[in-house]
């Protein structure tokens, strides 16, 4: 599978601009943005089945904070897409009853810093409903949040605490990194039996277009993409930080530098036997993320490695991440994000090594 994201290290876009509602068409296709493929698949899903509903705060008559469910209301109703007052826990209290009642909620957190009032309902409840009923009960939520930083937000607005969420069992943990990806992967958590959170990078809300036929086909979940083929390294990232390793790719590649790039996609579960069946090919790995080092999903990545590939392996497995400390103020935002900079000068340092 090859990408066709752009090979912007910073997009230069406004994701709170509303998008262009000019899409175009190309047999059959439309073309989107991701957070238009978003719309596109809610909009698709809720003409399918009509237990979907949609609720979260704005989400109704403003179309939410980054239009991402734009003029859903108008086309399914009031009973179908709710607005909420500003209370986190409502949402994914009312949810969970929904989804264990024969609906199926699409909730919206604002943003992914605003969730600590809705854990308690989704790690107490949501992720344990099939365990604690032996099976009589599923819970079929999802539960979108906007996370990541590079957009100048205030104080917490630009978390990406995805390891929290990706360590409770019972919880699937989704990340798209482009359009295409966004549509079918949302499609398949909507379809999902099981409560799933659905992680939306707000910094390439805007960055890229893609042309996607609307024809309500899902991706795998669970399931590593390969977007770039490469014998001498294998890169490994999620979300937004997937655009900075294209670029880098797309560098080492006109220097003879064949990278292997593997978006996640799936942060929990995660699909190690992919990423493991790359590493026994290339021997080396570098692996990516906007979230803070310590704790975070490259770490289990990393440990999965030393365990399953060791005798593969040509050189440590190094991990570019953001610093261990919180998201500063739009001034700095850019110092802590991981650039492409860091990215290829991890790849340099591992094939040097040995």
């Amino acid at each position: 599978m090859t990408s066709n994201l752009s090979a912007n290290d910073t997009p230069k876009v406004d994701p709170l601009k509303p998008a262009d509602s000019s899409t175009a068409t190309r047999e059959g296709m439309t073309k989107c943005v991701l957070v238009e493929a978003i719309n596109l698949a809610l909009h698709h899903e809720m003409a399918r089945d009509p237990t979907v509903v949609i609720l979260g705060e704005d989400v109704a008559t403003n179309g939410g904070v980054f239009r991402a469910t734009l003029d859903l209301k108008q086309a399914f109703g009031s009973e179908r897409v709710l607005d909420t007052p500003l209370a986190e826990g409502l949402i994914a209290g009312l949810s969970v009853g929904m989804a264990t009642q024969g609906l199926k909620p699409v909730a919206e957190i604002q943003f992914m810093g605003f969730m600590f009032a809705a854990l308690e309902q989704i790690i107490c409840h949501a992720a344990r409903m099939r365990n604690r009923t032996r099976g009589r009960l599923t819970c079929p939520l999802v539960v979108r949040m906007p996370f990541g930083g590079g957009i100048h937000a205030p104080e917490h607005h630009s978390e990406s605490t995805e390891a929290l969420l990706a360590h409770i069992p019972g919880l699937r943990v989704v990340i798209p990194s482009s359009a295409t990806r966004a549509y079918g992967l949302l499609l398949a958590a909507i379809r999902d039996p099981d409560p799933v959170i659905f992680l939306e990078p707000k910094r390439i809300y805007r960055a890229q277009t893609q042309h996607i036929c609307d024809d309500g086909q899902a991706l795998p979940l669970d399931t590593c993409f390969t977007l770039r083929e490469g014998e001498d390294i294998t890169l490994v990232s999620w979300g937004a930080l997937i655009s900075e390793c294209t670029q880098v790719v797309d560098q080492l590649s006109a220097q003879g530098i064949a990278v292997e790039l593997i978006d996640v996609a799936t942060v929990s579960p995660i699909d190690m036997n992919t990423i493991l069946q790359s590493v026994a090919k290339t021997g080396r790995c570098v692996i990516a993320h906007e979230a803070p080092k310590t704790g975070g999903i490259g770490g289990e990545i990393a440990a999965q490695l030393a365990e399953y590939a060791l005798l593969d392996l040509e050189a440590p497995v190094l991990r570019v991440g953001g610093y261990d400390t919180v998201m500063p103020y739009a001034k700095k935002e850019a110092l802590y994000l991981p650039s492409a900079a860091d990215i290829k000068a991890a790849i340099e340092r591992v094939l040097a090594f040995g």
